[in-house]
């Protein structure tokens, strides 16, 4: 199932979410051009490595790793599910306030992360402390419980490829709740046969997603309704 669009249309401009797409495309593209050396370069000095941040070092990039990816598949869908869902939840808190939950997202889902590698086998841990983390996909799985929490019955409209390529709509609840589901199970398999992909990144950013929805009682914003007049003309009477 991929995503297309939902059927939900915010009230104001989603500025910070374009530009949060914006700067992701522009760094890696910025990046990618310069050569693989370059790019692997990039990517070991501004990814998420966890020895260094469990010594203090190079906190940066806890934020940097956010605006980094490692190839053009993984910056399309992640901004393909910012662009469907970040717009909204967005609508919801604000510009500055959603600037702020998607930061705050993303290190929540650097914590999980870092604190999941420990349930790994003592030789995997080694390895996997020394590997960078990069990508907005914590981030992004914030603003995928914020939505999951705030718009549960919206619609999204889903490609699916099962015999015959169809499209159909899904609901929020549905379609964001298997896919947590997914990471979930995913994270618990990667414990012991890592993927490459972090998991746990996407878990703990889902649940700072809801957790700051449901600590700070944000709402959807009320969407306005619209007023039609009717003029029923009058035959004058003579």
């Amino acid at each position: 199932m991929w995503p297309l669009y939902d059927e939900n249309r915010p009230r104001r401009k989603p500025i910070v979410n374009y530009t949060l797409i914006a700067i992701n495309v522009a760094v890696f593209i910025y990046f990618y051009f310069q050569g693989y050396t370059a790019f692997q370069k990039a990517i070991f000095q501004y990814g998420e490595i966890p020895i260094y941040i469990l010594k203090g070092e190079r906190l940066y990039t806890l934020i940097t790793s956010m605006f980094m990816h490692g190839g053009w598949m993984h910056l399309i869908g992640n901004m393909v599910y910012l662009y469907i869902f970040g717009d909204n939840v967005e609508d919801a808190f604000g510009h500055l306030g959603y600037l702020a939950f998607y930061i705050i997202a993303g290190l929540g889902a650097s914590l999980i992360h870092l604190l999941s590698l420990f349930l790994m086998p003592p030789d995997l841990l080694y390895y996997s402390l020394r590997v960078p983390a990069v990508g907005a996909s914590g981030a992004i799985s914030g603003v995928l419980g914020a939505y999951m929490v705030l718009y549960p019955h919206a619609r999204v409209r889903t490609l699916v490829v099962y015999y015959v390529i169809t499209i159909i709509s899904i609901p929020a609840y549905y379609y964001i709740g298997f896919w947590f589901l997914y990471q979930l199970l995913m994270g618990m398999l990667a414990i012991e046969i890592p993927s490459g992909v972090a998991f746990w990144a996407h878990v703990g950013g889902f649940v700072t997603g809801v957790l700051i929805v449901k600590l700070l009682g944000i709402r959807p914003p009320r969407k306005r309704k619209i007023i039609y007049y009717y003029h029923i003309p009058v035959e004058p009477y003579y």
